[in-house]
């Protein structure tokens, strides 16, 4: 059996992480050279090119992408058994990796795993970022315990899962104080022609508001799409335009982020979702995820 040197792939892997081997470099406290030798012999040994070169740095290759697929796991789980083994006296710590779609607000996603977070044995929690295929894909490879959502998985998805609906809520718009006071008096009508942002088209409440505003017969100006909430929020902190948000946060982000509500649409309803592969879960931390009905008006 050919045996591979974690060494170089430990080097190989802190590149692809880095984007190149100066930075890597620099992390690893040795010299470019080292690091570029570690890299040529990993190469060698794999029969494989892993970098090209982009432009005055570095890609990597299609073999390259793979290799760092693995890597990534490889050294997950390695950190894993380190933690594994300084928590032994005390009991092994059980570990819930989370997929989350980008969509859902972070204060969501805070308040939808809190309930695993107050079991008398607290998970290792990992949360994952990433598009719903992506996921859905982690979550068939048993790389994930769950996937939060706001849509169920439709039969057209190969991927053989169970929808656990957490909560809905309703939809309020959020906007700094001058914004708010410019177009909270006559909500809806007042939206017509405000900036606006907005989660993208493939989104569920995307649409759901476009029907919504062809309903009010409103037309803002929208300012800005977004796949990631959280960017969305920050864009409206600054005053970039009015945006979207479950009611069930209103407290949130009024106290953390000093935002106002210019009023809410509550036939607009957002709905979560934890995704498993199994229809009745036995991990402790993805059940009590499970069982919450989260509401907000």
């Amino acid at each position: 059996m050919k045996w591979m040197n974690y060494n170089h792939l430990y080097y190989f892997w802190m590149v692809a992480r880095e984007g190149g081997v100066v930075r890597a470099s620099e992390e690893l406290m040795v010299s470019q050279p080292t690091v570029s030798n570690q890299l040529r012999e990993l190469e060698k040994s794999m029969g494989q090119k892993l970098f090209q070169r982009a432009g005055r740095g570095i890609r990597l290759t299609e073999a390259g992408r793979v290799a760092f697929n693995y890597a990534n796991e490889i050294f997950s789980l390695g950190q894993e058994m380190q933690n594994a083994l300084e928590h032994h006296a005390s009991g092994p710590v059980p570990r819930l990796a989370v997929g989350l779609l980008d969509v859902i607000p972070k204060p969501v996603a805070h308040q939808l795993l809190m309930p695993a977070m107050k079991l008398p044995v607290v998970p290792r929690l990992i949360c994952r970022e990433d598009k719903a295929d992506r996921l859905l894909a982690d979550l068939a490879a048993r790389r994930t315990e769950l996937v939060l959502s706001d849509s169920p998985v439709g039969t057209a998805i190969q991927v053989a899962s169970y929808n656990h609906m957490l909560g809905e809520s309703g939809v309020s718009f959020f906007a700094t104080k001058e914004l708010t006071e410019r177009y909270k008096r006559g909500f809806p009508k007042s939206l017509n022609g405000a900036p606006m942002l907005l989660p993208t088209d493939h989104t569920q409440v995307r649409r759901s508001l476009n029907i919504w505003f062809d309903a009010k017969r409103v037309q803002p100006l929208v300012a800005g799409e977004f796949d990631d909430s959280a960017l969305m929020f920050w864009f409206g902190r600054a005053g970039a335009g009015i945006f979207p948000g479950p009611t069930l946060i209103e407290t949130a982000l009024r106290r953390e982020m000093d935002l106002q509500v210019c009023g809410r649409a509550r036939e607009v309803r957002e709905h979560f979702y934890a995704i498993t592969l199994e229809e009745k879960p036995t991990n402790p931390a993805v059940v009590a995820i499970c069982k919450q009905k989260l509401l907000g008006t």
